[in-house]
């Protein structure tokens, strides 16, 4: 089998890439991305590009304390050949799209036709998630996810080599993604027949996992791991909050089987339903094609148990590490219902065939969801319903601030800290010191040369903190009014 895509998929992975990328850049361009979380990771590229530490004034500690994700250091490299946000949104982008070729590939070795697997692979570039997440500023993570895919291509084709390149990059993108990488491995020992491949991801997952949650991150940043504070009916701790998952399960089971966890379960898989009514049609067992969903355990676990109600939500990055095994289930799921002579995929452990299901007696008066047109159709459907598309014609609402916007970003004039607002945050991260409103207090502005802010279309949680900072330069003689125009207004330190 050649692993090239065949024409239709590099020119879905071309398209797709643009598409999103002039989204994100769109967004970007009508002051709608956000400090948190582009302005981080743009300021840090930016400082390791100038050979400076990395440390996020954001967040007042060095970037290896925020998820130790050290694969952002080698986007410095770009930064240095121009600095420019655009390149971490067309990495983004790009990363997003290219998920696609290795779901093709997984679909061919499978052995579904070519007509299949090109539909399985729009419907990943159509699932909600990877439109969404594009929208939200950026996230290491989405890098990992063409890994992930790869390294079970890789895994699966027996090559050992690539396959570990792929899981030590994975494990780079984010420190939670160490337990993707570790179920990876349970997985592939115990289902795939890949022992090798799953031992390698088995202890590699666990030894980073220990090493980041107790070594890493608490050095950096002098606290616990980003996130421990949304389980904190669980712990205030990464062991505390293992510890108690054991201890009390009543309080998990309460979460588990909760309404919210209900829906957010349905709305996770409704994108890919389609794969399981082959099998519901044919009367074929179910379960033992859902044994790629084991690596989904740990981020659908921690969306659940967390405190947070949008890691339930599809607009958000905390859902991507599953998008690749709903995929490579429902791939398991059409091999299994349309068996070809070419399939070179099969489920090998005799364990797994024990594991049958009473067979269901049913009928569904539906389509046959292996027609390639039908995955499509539902996926469009999906993705209209779930996709952050509204949002493209939300942004054109502040346009009556744009051109001020504009004019106001070219009277920053140095290096200098920035005060500012979310909003705005991210068009002023290349330099070491800029802050968001909340972040200090009126009197209290002496690592700051300038403050920019949009009075008409403040960001909704610092408006306040806006007006009263206006007030207060105004009537300060350390400061002077540089400029405004349309409630947008720049003050300066006199010097």
């Amino acid at each position: 089998m050649t692993l090239l895509p065949p024409p239709v998929v590099s020119r879905l992975v071309i398209i797709a890439a643009l598409v999103l990328f002039i989204c994100s850049s769109l967004r970007h361009a009508l002051f709608y991305s956000t400090g948190f979380d582009l302005g981080i990771y743009d300021q840090v590229v930016y400082l390791i590009s100038q050979g400076e530490s990395p440390i996020s004034s954001f967040l007042g500690y060095h970037h290896l304390g925020n998820h130790a994700a050290w694969a952002v250091y080698p986007l410095g490299l770009f930064y240095m050949i121009y600095p420019d946000v655009h390149w971490l949104l067309l990495l983004q982008a790009v990363c997003l799209a290219l998920g696609s070729w290795p779901t093709w590939c997984l679909a061919r070795l499978a052995g579904l036709d070519r007509g299949q697997a090109v539909a399985i692979a729009i419907s990943y570039l159509l699932y909600p998630v990877i439109f969404n997440i594009n929208l939200f500023d950026f996230h290491p993570e989405v890098m990992a996810l063409p890994a992930i895919l790869g390294a079970i291509l890789a895994a699966r084709l027996k090559r050992i080599f690539w396959f570990c390149i792929a899981i030590v990059w994975v494990l780079g993108c984010k420190a939670v993604l160490s337990l993707t990488v570790a179920f990876i491995g349970l997985w592939l020992l115990g289902f795939e027949k890949r022992k090798f491949c799953g031992l390698i991801a088995l202890c590699l997952g666990i030894f980073w996992f220990i090493v980041v949650t107790q070594g890493i991150i608490p050095f950096f940043s002098g606290e616990e791991v980003a996130g421990v504070g949304r389980y904190s009916y669980l712990g205030d701790s990464v062991v505390g909050i293992i510890f108690n998952i054991l201890l009390q399960p009543g309080a998990v089971l309460g979460k588990i089987l909760s309404f919210e966890t209900i829906k957010y379960i349905f709305v996770l898989f409704l994108p890919v339903i389609w794969g399981i009514f082959p099998l519901l049609q044919r009367n074929q067992a179910i379960l033992p094609n859902l044994i790629p969903l084991i690596p989904t355990i740990p981020t659908i676990m921690l969306n659940v148990l967390s405190e947070v109600s949008f890691q339930r939500s599809l607009d958000y990055q905390y859902s991507l590490p599953a998008i690749s095994f709903l995929l490579l289930t429902v791939i398991s799921c059409l091999a299994a219902a349309s068996p070809t002579e070419n399939q070179n995929i099969q489920i090998e452990s005799s364990w797994i065939i024990k594991l049958e299901i009473p067979k269901f007696n049913l009928r569904l008066p539906i389509p046959n969801f292996q027609y390639p047109r039908i995955i499509i159709l539902w996926s469009t459907l999906i993705f209209l319903l779930f996709g952050n598309l509204a949002s493209l014609f939300s942004y054109v609402g502040s346009f009556d601030t744009w051109q001020a916007t504009n004019n106001a970003i070219t009277y920053i004039k140095t290096k200098g800290g920035v005060l500012t607002d979310n909003r705005l945050a991210p068009h002023f991260t290349h330099r070491s010191m800029v802050k968001l409103l909340n972040q200090t207090q009126p009197d209290n502005l002496d690592e700051f040369d300038y403050v920019v802010l949009n009075l008409r279309h403040p960001w909704p949680d610092t408006e306040e903190a806006g007006i009263i900072l206006s007030k207060y330069l105004q009537n300060n003689q350390e400061w002077e009014l540089n400029y405004q125009e349309n409630d947008v207004i720049v003050f300066g330190r006199r010097e």
